[in-house]
């Protein structure tokens, strides 16, 4: 059974850096993609950051392109989200997420994703 572990979040200046991990287990990846999503109350999930796991190649939205980076470590089974210039409206509860037989064109769609983490929150003050 496919498992995500997020960890990292926290409680952050404006300005400030964190860096999220997402941890897999379960099974090899080989063929997935792998995403970072975040949501606020009463929000949809949107989508941050996607990277494939067997190949080179990443992906990100424009509210967080230039800030954000995605990268993965296949050997841990670890993928990360380093997220620079923090500002107040990244407050949000940040999910990873697993989808198989990965595709680009769909690498933004939440509903594409088979797995979830079960979020790890990050506040940015002002």
């Amino acid at each position: 059974q496919v498992q995500l572990v997020e960890s990292g979040g926290g409680l952050v200046q404006a300005g400030g850096s964190l860096r999220l991990s997402c941890a897999a287990s379960g099974r090899t990846f080989s063929g997935y993609g792998m995403g970072w999503f975040r949501q606020v109350p009463g929000k949809e999930r949107e989508f941050l950051a996607a990277i494939s796991w067997s190949f080179d190649g990443t992906g990100y939205s424009d509210s967080v392109k230039g800030r954000f980076t995605i990268s993965k470590d296949r050997a841990a089974n670890t993928v990360y989200l380093q997220m620079n210039s923090l500002k107040p409206e990244d407050t949000a509860v940040y999910y990873c997420a697993a989808q198989s037989q990965f595709r680009w064109g769909s690498a933004f769609r939440e509903n594409a994703y088979d797995y979830w983490g079960q979020g790890t929150q990050v506040t940015v003050s002002s």
